[in-house]
């Protein structure tokens, strides 16, 4: 992942609840504690109740948090860390703005809106955004005669304004399909284009035939989009009256590169005509196979995969093995269409696959018997079937259930080993033709797993692995834990400049201490401040074997939504069977900290994907907010949120002791 500057916020999976997601990077530097804010100035604890003002300000010292130490007569200043200068906003109408004042006894007007300023002179406010004529923020600080002052410009997503009258124009560049796109030639392909809504647009394909694009959202009741200016009776020649125009037409209409498609709008005499790129039809009579491939840095081992979602560069729902083969159905934007079976299509990076030589016979997987082996620390379902499949490993309750895809089951006799108390029960379902569901009930929630391939044998191995022996009265003793300090790269900014990757690395080693102090043996995925690939924490954690993995973050929000009303403290996992793990976690934070409890989410996050032992990543609270990242400077406050990862920890293996009830 690139670095980002600190000043600049990227949304970043990791470090977010649902859409509530920031972050920014750090430069490596030397590891210490989080330092004090900036000023000279004499800072005193202080009590005062902080309120939002009409633009904002703070929301207040929650009952657990320590009060905002008071910075007064230090030297004034207008630093604001977000927006930065020329940020593009996304908000529609309203968005924060967050910095620091220097001072606690400075007042501080944005726009002529006064804000709230925090006893240490830390600042957000939720504002209008400024009109596009005057995209800027302009702060003033006074304290008597005293001023500082500051404009901080920024900017909007422009777009080509389309007319109702004049020449008539339309946004090319909105052309869709995009150029590389592959397709079957009966899939249905979406051809769109944004013009004026007072225009008729058609496009033509190989076959001659020329058919209307419509415009759902601009014409009533689904009629053609040149009725849409009945909706607009107050429009003018000077109305930017833009629409998008749109339909489905087969890839193989498209597929001609001698006599491309061709797209035609007409507004009375006047008429653009626009080349639809090339969508390559994919040959019906031969297969294109691909074979996946990881880029990963982690080493070749257990921990590489492929990771397939369900559209395009959306979020990851299976965890491929490399050297799978599948067939292509289609690309586009960078990544390639794959069939997993003949009814489930995904979508994988086109960096992590190599296409095979045209005509490679697709292979046959057809299963054989099913053989359970137990050992000391898991159980090893060995399910021989020739070649790697897709697959997908869900868990529920004391089930676990795998989907084999491209699959035939034939498993005849299938041996458990030592008549292992672990796997109970395996039922086997033909979903499809070649979908193969098989599910495994166990004597324990389920815990852990591995997706493995043995090549020796030519069998996809499932290892199931056994819960920990919990001590009765020290839970804790004896177990292997991960603790991951999150960022950098990457990571949220508060107001006065606490960057989240050096607030929660002292909490980070203070897990440890503690973990330790009772018998665990903890370890952290971080040693120092430096960066650390989100994969390779995962690994770390896989790697030594730890029974429970948790990373420790901070939370931050997009534009456009009031941080008054968002912020609060949750815990997020990615597989069912952390969630336990991530519910006591959560209980034993909100106690601690006293913030709005925003709860237990599922949140695709890299670092909390691997699936060999439960694995959850804490928010906090929330950076962005000058009482919440002050807190995160005060030791008392840090050694609270580590004794409440503690406490989480201890309280689910003590729950894993009694069996999950």
């Amino acid at each position: 992942m690139p670095e980002i500057p600190r000043t600049m916020w990227s949304r970043i999976a990791i470090c977010a609840v649902g859409a509530w997601s920031a972050a920014c990077a750090a430069p490596s530097r030397t590891a210490a504690p989080p330092p004090s804010p900036a000023g000279a100035a004499a800072v005193t604890p202080s009590s005062r109740p902080v309120t939002p003002g009409a633009a904002g300000g703070t929301s207040g010292p929650a009952r657990g948090l320590p009060p905002v130490p008071a910075v007064r007569g230090a030297p004034l200043e207008a630093r604001v860390q977000y927006p930065s200068d020329n940020q593009l906003l996304t908000s529609r109408d309203s968005n924060f703005v967050l910095g620091s004042v220097g001072s606690g006894d400075a007042t501080l007007r944005i726009n002529g809106t006064p804000v709230e300023v925090a006893p240490n002179g830390a600042f957000i406010a939720w504002l209008a955004n400024p009109p596009a004529s005057a995209a800027r923020y302009e702060l003033e600080v006074t304290r008597g005669s005293d001023t500082a002052r500051r404009t901080v410009r920024v900017r909007y997503a422009t777009r080509t304004p389309l007319m109702a009258g004049g020449p008539l124009r339309v946004d090319s560049g909105s052309v869709s399909p995009q150029r590389g796109w592959w397709a079957r030639p009966t899939d249905f392909v979406r051809v769109s284009v944004r013009a004026p809504a007072n225009a008729r647009v058609t496009v033509t394909g190989r076959d001659g035939v020329t058919r209307p694009l419509l415009a759902p959202n601009g014409a009533p009741n689904g009629a053609p989009a040149c009725c849409a200016m009945m909706a607009r009776p107050d429009a003018t020649d000077s109305t930017d009256v833009a629409t998008v125009f749109a339909t489905d037409v087969a890839a193989a209409l498209l597929a001609d590169s001698s006599a491309p498609a061709r797209l035609v709008v007409a507004r009375g005499a006047d008429t653009v005509r626009l080349a639809v790129p090339v969508v390559r039809a994919l040959a019906t009579e031969s297969r294109l196979l691909a074979m996946l491939r990881s880029t990963s840095t982690v080493g070749s081992d257990t921990d590489r995969v492929v990771n397939a979602r369900t559209i395009v560069d959306g979020t990851y729902k299976w965890l491929l093995l490399p050297g799978t083969v599948l067939e292509v159905a289609g690309r586009q934007q960078g990544f390639t269409r794959l069939q997993l079976d003949g009814a489930l299509d995904a979508w994988v990076a086109n960096d992590d696959l190599t296409l095979l030589p045209v005509g490679t016979p697709l292979p046959r997987r057809v299963t054989g018997g099913i053989r359970v082996t137990p050992a000391a620390g898991w159980v090893d379902v060995s399910i021989p079937m020739g070649e790697r499949p897709a697959h997908l490993v869900e868990s529920d309750g004391r089930k676990l259930v795998l989907t084999l895809y491209g699959v035939q089951g034939n498993p005849e006799i299938s041996p458990v080993l030592g008549n292992d108390t672990l796997v109970r029960r395996i039922a086997w379902d033909q979903v499809t033709t070649d979908r193969l569901r098989i599910e495994f009930t166990l004597s324990q929630p389920a815990y852990g797993w591995l997706a493995l391939w043995d090549d020796a044998r030519r069998a996809f191995v499932l290892r199931v692995r056994r819960v920990p022996t919990v001590h009765a009265t020290r839970p804790l003793t004896g177990l292997t834990i991960a603790v991951d300090p999150g960022h950098p790269p990457a990571g949220a900014t508060g107001p006065t400049g606490l960057y989240e990757g050096d607030a929660v690395f002292p909490v980070g080693q203070r897990v440890v201490e503690l973990l330790r102090a009772k018998g665990a043996n903890a370890f952290s995925t971080r040693s120092s401040l430096d960066p650390l690939g989100l994969t390779d924490r995962g690994v770390a954690a896989r790697r030594a074997d730890a029974h429970a993995f948790v990373s420790i973050h901070l939370n931050a929000l997009p534009d456009g939504v009031n941080p008054f009303l968002a912020n609060g403290t949750s815990t997020l996992f990615f597989h069912n069977a952390s969630e336990p793990l991530a519910r006591f976690t959560e209980t034993e934070l909100v106690a601690r900290f006293g913030l709005r409890d925003l709860g237990v989410h599922y949140q695709n996050l890299a670092v909390a994907r691997p699936s060999w032992c439960p694995s959850v990543l804490t928010e906090g609270l929330f950076l962005m907010m000058p009482e919440q990242e002050a807190a995160m400077r005060d030791a008392g406050f840090r050694e609270r949120y580590a004794e409440a990862i503690v406490a989480g920890l201890e309280r689910y293996f003590v729950w894993v002791r009694e069996g999950g009830r």
